[in-house]
């Protein structure tokens, strides 16, 4: 099948980093004063990835920083979280026209390139599109339209129509497992289908959304972390929240991940259904009562110990630029209410409770992010994704 493009490519490229549509620039307007501190941000993060681009092994990517072993954790190129290194780099090369990070980015690519023929991951959207689609929208090339294309094949292949959703874990074949956090890498498939025409790749895409919306959500908007399917009838046969407090709690990130999605997919196909997503879930996380004053969350909304529980600048950094990209498509009010939140928490970020100081964290932007709680890794840790999705809530403000 064959999808015809009704958007221009550049209009949608826009509206993914300015996170605003046409109609709403007059009314979302930002404060000079916070303006200010965005600019700075953005230079001060620039000088600070230089000092961990000297601290990073040429063939490796960055993960975190245990400040007390003074140790960096960092990878190769196969884990989820590659593509944030580069793909911030790229951003803040946008920003600040500093042509050693825009360099340093291209040599990871490099090494990152390989991973488009990788089928055994769900996570070729965080990998090869936070990399290679800020690559192509900068500098496009051929090569990059063929990587996302590839990347989209190989993301594919992991589609059960039975199931209605792509596979996440492969730790048991007799178990189809589906995590929220997959929401975020739909955005490649989307991106496909413009390249080649191809309409395959946005059908998974909108089939997967659907799947998920349906079963990982409750009532009241907020998700579960994992549900697992029968591969050979698509029933349901479990739900869980493997990081998160408990099985029925709202495990920060994954509600993050579940608005930057939604968020995506109404950009994507104007579908009314996903942008009355996206405000469900986004009422659960700014009216939930555990919600600190600046709206940076806990690791898990029901996480124990509150008001002394960890909390997760990485989920912020989502929420905040997701926030920023709904702010623009919801209704007046409430879109005023997102946009206020948003600058509350870029505010929050961008101080020195958040943001660390030049030449400290190991080369990292942000401080007091927590990976999995659960299991006592990475907690109150610098996270590069955390450091990818603030750069970009910067970007998104300062294009405003």
């Amino acid at each position: 099948m064959r999808y015809t493009i009704k958007t221009n490519c550049c209009v949608l490229l826009f509206i993914a980093l300015s996170g605003l549509a046409a109609n709403a620039q007059q009314r979302l307007k930002p404060k000079n004063g916070l303006l200010k501190t965005v600019k700075k941000s953005l230079e001060e993060s620039a000088v600070q990835y230089h000092f961990l681009m000297k601290k990073l092994p040429a063939d490796r990517f960055p993960v975190t920083y245990y400040s007390k072993e003074n140790k960096m954790i960092s990878s190769g190129s196969e884990p989820w979280v590659g593509g944030f290194y580069p793909g911030g780099l790229l951003y803040l090369y946008e920003s600040t026209k500093d042509t050693l990070l825009y360099n340093e980015a291209i040599r990871k690519l490099k090494s990152l390139e390989k991973e488009q023929y990788n089928k055994t991951t769900h996570d070729l959207g965080f990998m090869m599109y936070c990399s290679f689609g800020n690559a192509r929208r900068l500098m496009p090339k051929k090569e990059y339209d063929q990587i996302i294309i590839n990347s989209a094949k190989s993301l594919s292949s992991r589609y059960n129509d039975k199931v209605g959703a792509i596979r996440s874990w492969d730790s048991d074949a007799a178990r189809f497992m589906v995590i929220i956090d997959n929401m975020v890498n739909l955005e490649l498939l989307f991106a496909a289908t413009r390249l080649t025409g191809d309409s395959s790749y946005y059908h998974i895409a909108v089939k997967h959304a659907n799947t998920t919306m349906k079963h990982h959500y409750r009532p009241d908007y907020c998700s579960h972390h994992l549900v697992i399917y029968s591969p050979q009838t698509g029933t349901v046969s479990k739900k869980q929240t493997v990081q998160g407090a408990a099985d029925t709690s709202a495990w920060s990130r994954g509600q993050a991940w579940g608005l930057y999605g939604y968020t995506v997919m109404y950009r994507e196909t104007r579908d009314k259904k996903y942008l009355d997503m996206a405000n469900h879930i986004a009422q659960f996380i700014l009216k939930h009562p555990n919600l600190p004053k600046d709206k940076i969350p806990y690791w898990d909304f029901n996480a124990p110990g509150i008001p002394n529980a960890s909390r997760d600048a990485s989920a912020g950094a989502v929420i905040c630029s997701a926030l920023l990209e709904l702010a623009g498509y919801a209704a007046p009010k409430m879109s005023k209410a997102y946009f206020s939140a948003a600058e509350t928490m870029l505010s929050a970020l961008s101080s020195p409770a958040y943001r660390a100081i030049k030449g400290e964290n190991g080369g990292f932007i942000l401080k007091h992010g927590v990976g999995n709680y659960p299991r006592n890794a990475d907690i109150d840790v610098p996270l590069i994704y955390a450091d990818y999705y603030y750069i970009e809530a910067l970007l998104r403000y300062q294009k405003l």
